[in-house]
């Protein structure tokens, strides 16, 4: 751990709840300031090492390089995010946004959560106006179309998750039919937003303004903003009204419905096959997620 940052002694530090890819450290200091540490390395993942391309767009979306480069995309339309204050030896030192996250919030004081992800909505709706004629990550420049990763990557967590949830075993084939069908209603497009990937109100921190500030943003990339609006939906619920829109393609939205679903049933299981300590916490998305597959062929 870091000793010194910017010429200021660290005095101590806190690993702050969450984060299954990174360490996140609150740093005081001893000038009675405070800093942010994220580090990556295998000591701070709890994912299993995986085989896939530096440029698909969902794979293990890890690093400080991501981060960066996120970082600058995202500042430079004007999102708020941490403030960058220092990099070193491959970790990054941002700013200490004291505020809470939004899903504590939501919790606490609705009203001001409401409030709060009216705010986030504006910024959503600003990234996905900014528009790409390609795909993934920044830096990255992919050929085959959005629709077919998602359908690959939904036939593979499919397998994964039949091979370990009994229920999704039963009607692995007509899932598996059911994902083609949704697949050949998709038409071509060549024009993408740029999203988040993972927007939930756990990914959310405010500021002493009051403003939201988005944090994990290494998966970052453009997309088709339907892939960000199923994940808002599910990970906001009765919120998800205020990120709503009128010009969402339905046949993606329909694909990409059970593709999320079926990731958050095999990913949170393979995460179960190393040591993350929130085991309950993933075994439930893992059972919410089941029900939403299964829900899916009704």
């Amino acid at each position: 751990m870091l000793t010194t940052v910017g010429g200021r002694a660290v005095v101590s530090s806190e690993r702050l709840r969450g984060g299954s890819k990174k360490g996140v450290y609150r740093l005081a200091l001893d000038d009675g300031t405070s800093c942010v540490a994220y580090l990556w390395g295998p000591d701070e993942d709890y994912w299993p090492a995986t085989e896939t391309a530096t440029d698909d767009p969902f794979g293990h979306a890890s690093g400080l390089a991501l981060f960066q480069a996120a970082h600058r995309t995202l500042s430079g339309i004007g999102v708020r995010v941490p403030k960058l204050l220092d990099i070193d030896e491959g970790r990054a030192i941002v700013e200490d946004v004291r505020g809470g996250s939004l899903e504590a919030l939501a919790r606490s004081d609705p009203a001001r959560a409401d409030a709060v992800t009216t705010r986030l909505a504006e910024m959503v709706r600003m990234m996905h106006r900014v528009r790409s004629d390609h795909y993934g990550r920044p830096g990255a420049r992919l050929s085959a179309p959005a629709e077919d990763v998602v359908l690959h990557r939904a036939t593979a967590d499919l397998a994964d998750a039949a091979a370990r949830v009994e229920r999704i075993a039963a009607v692995a084939t007509d899932v598996a039919d059911l994902l083609r069908q949704r697949r050949a209603a998709v038409p071509p497009r060549a024009s993408y937003g740029l999203i988040h990937g993972e927007l939930g109100p756990d990914h959310v921190l405010i500021d002493d303004r009051g403003e939201p500030v988005m944090v994990d943003i290494e998966g970052v990339m453009w997309f088709d903003t339907e892939w960000e609006h199923v994940f808002l939906a599910l990970r906001f619920g009765d919120r998800y009204r205020h990120f709503h829109a009128d010009d969402l393609d339905e046949s993606r939205v329909r694909l990409y419905r059970p593709a999320l679903s079926l990731s958050l049933v095999a990913g949170p299981l393979r995460l179960l096959d190393g040591t993350f300590p929130d085991r309950a916490g993933m075994l439930e998305i893992v059972a919410h997620n089941t029900e939403r597959v299964l829900a899916e062929l009704r």
